[in-house]
């Protein structure tokens, strides 16, 4: 099963509640573009390996690629986020819910940036659809534990593979490539590097929001029982344009945390650390699991900064991130379960 564009035109023209979930869906896409994709071009930004605009140029062609073939050959991501929460038969009420999880990621996503932290809007995600799915069934009869569990498997991958990969990967270019390759050769495998990166979060996060949007528009039409669904090219296009957009608006406030203030990486470390976030999120996605990009590569760059010298990693920024990262769950949890109770009361 597929949504034509003029189907989903139709029922958005008819009915407002899925215009709300629409437009909150796209609110949310733009700002995992705005505190999320920046991420991926980091540092070859901050190492000057790329100048921002071009960078943001090339990541939005990366990400829409990254959207468009990943999701051509494996799925998987995006139908663990599809089922992860069940909203019930009542279409209304579903929709409902589902606009109170968007609502508590924005407002979740935007705390954050205001602190200039990069928050995991992956784990956002899950975390306010969960909330608002509890809220409609109050309780957690209409969460699925087995893709729970797909969640709490990326959890503890995002974190050791990214450390251990980029640990590898800093050790690797250090024995192998800094001997050998001029400056001129890591500007070209870093923007390698940061187009893997961008074409790795298309393929991660555009499945895990178009896996929402098609969950939105199923509800509006009854059919988010589904087990067929297909993500039509059309929302490719409009989902990553959006997340080009959000990364435009605020990119330059997180690259300047994670690039400038947690670890200062030269061009050969900014190329170790994104090619191991890169094969991390390959592998993440090829199996279906569900991770953070944010925490893939920030953790990434860790491991390649304790590669070089341990006591090069600002502390106190990690610190700031790992809270913010534990808080994610029950604090957005929290919100998409009181904002889901108020919007199912209003409507």
């Amino acid at each position: 099963m597929t949504i034509l564009f003029h189907e989903f035109l139709e029922q958005f023209l008819q009915n407002p509640i899925l215009r709300i979930t629409s437009l909150l869906i796209t609110s949310v896409i733009l700002v995992n573009g705005w505190t999320d994709a920046p991420n991926a071009i980091v540092t070859c930004v901050s190492t000057k390996a790329m100048d921002l605009e071009g960078a943001i140029r090339m990541a939005a062609v990366f990400n829409f690629a990254g959207m468009l073939f990943m999701t051509m050959f494996n799925s998987k991501v995006a139908f663990t986020i599809y089922y992860i929460a069940d909203f019930g038969a009542d279409s209304k009420l579903a929709l409902a819910a589902l606009c109170a999880a968007m609502t508590s990621i924005v407002l979740w996503a935007a705390a954050a940036w205001c602190f200039g932290i990069p928050t995991s809007e992956s784990h956002a995600l899950i975390a306010g659809i969960s909330g608002a799915a509890i809220a409609l069934h109050n309780g957690v009869a209409g969460i699925s534990r087995a893709e729970w569990m797909k969640v709490l498997y990326g959890l503890l991958l995002s974190v050791i593979c990214g450390l251990a990969m980029g640990y590898i990967c800093g050790k690797a270019v250090d024995l192998w490539a800094a001997g050998r390759w001029k400056e001129k050769d890591f500007d070209k495998a870093q923007i390698a590097g940061a187009a893997a990166m961008a074409f790795m979060h298309g393929a991660q996060d555009g499945q895990k929001f178009m896996a929402v949007f098609m969950l939105g528009i199923c509800l509006a039409g009854k059919r988010a029982g589904s087990t067929d669904f297909e993500i039509p090219f059309w929302m490719m296009l409009l989902c990553s344009g959006v997340m080009a957009a959000g990364t435009s608006i605020g990119g330059k406030r997180i690259i300047r945390t994670v690039g400038n203030d947690m670890v200062k990486l030269e061009k050969p470390q900014g190329f170790a650390s994104d090619i191991a976030g890169a094969v991390c999120l390959f592998f993440s996605s090829l199996f279906g699991i569900p991770v953070s990009t944010t925490h893939i590569k920030t953790t990434a760059m860790m491991g390649v900064g304790a590669a070089q010298d341990i006591s090069g990693v600002n502390k106190k920024v990690v610190e700031r991130m790992i809270i913010t990262w534990i808080l994610t769950f029950p604090g957005c949890g929290v919100i998409g379960y009181l904002t889901a109770k108020l919007f199912i009361a209003v409507v």
